[in-house]
């Protein structure tokens, strides 16, 4: 599963658009339905994004905290060149690690009140996991742009500030084999509505950050 690069599709002067204040903008608006494979709606979260044009990242930085042995939240959506915090509120250690090819990092392992960050320089898909917990799993999109949102409880999303062009809209959810899409056109000053659906399957198996399968707690080697 990935997040596509910017592409071609719309037309922006440079590839990059700077903030929404002093442009004419226009927004997408929907609703994103996610449902389970035996075929219940789902309340999970969802992230909605625009893909064909690049702009700078804010200055904020997400946090994925550890707590209660899960990530929280569990998916995040940041812009190329931000940052994600990764504080510990549990009483005992956890680890954080990424094998994903867009971004392989490991941050070893720190206990309560510590917390550790690391930064996103390329677009892609990151699955992070606990070297020391294997049911702690988040996904964290890093995007071209800064028009992504998370879909409302009753799933509804608005994008606003999205310049005029030609575009496409994607939905991801963990846990879905890949994002869905749909082709946009934003006109200026006007909302562009796009609705989408999801299906969610169970949680994948992942190996830890050695590339073995996880053992006993008791016998873990923290590092």
């Amino acid at each position: 599963m990935g997040v596509a690069a910017a592409g071609s599709t719309g037309r922006v002067v440079g590839g990059v658009v700077g903030g929404a204040v002093g442009r004419v903008v226009g927004r997408v608006v929907g609703n994103v339905k996610i449902t389970d494979a035996d075929g219940k709606p789902s309340n999970a979260d969802a992230i909605i994004y625009v893909v064909g044009f690049k702009e700078a990242p804010g200055a904020e930085i997400t946090q994925v905290a550890q707590k209660d042995k899960k990530f929280v939240p569990d998916l995040v959506a940041i812009t190329v060149g931000e940052h994600v915090k990764f504080p510990n509120g549990d009483a005992f250690l956890h680890n954080v690690f990424s094998q994903s090819t867009a971004r392989k990092f490991d941050l070893g392992s720190f206990k309560r009140g510590d917390a550790k960050d690391k930064d996103f320089p390329d677009p892609g898909v990151i699955d992070v996991y606990c070297n020391i917990h294997p049911e702690m799993a988040a996904t964290i999109l890093v995007l071209p742009n800064r028009r992504h949102t998370k879909r409302n409880a009753d799933g509804s999303y608005l994008i606003d500030g999205v310049p005029p062009g030609s575009w496409t809209v994607f939905a991801y959810t963990r846990r879905a084999a890949k994002p869905v899409s749909a082709p946009v056109t934003v006109t200026a000053g006007q909302d562009s509505l796009i609705n989408l659906a999801l299906t969610r399957g169970a949680e994948p198996d992942h190996l830890n950050k050695y590339g073995e399968k996880y053992h006993d707690n008791a016998t873990t080697t923290y590092r």
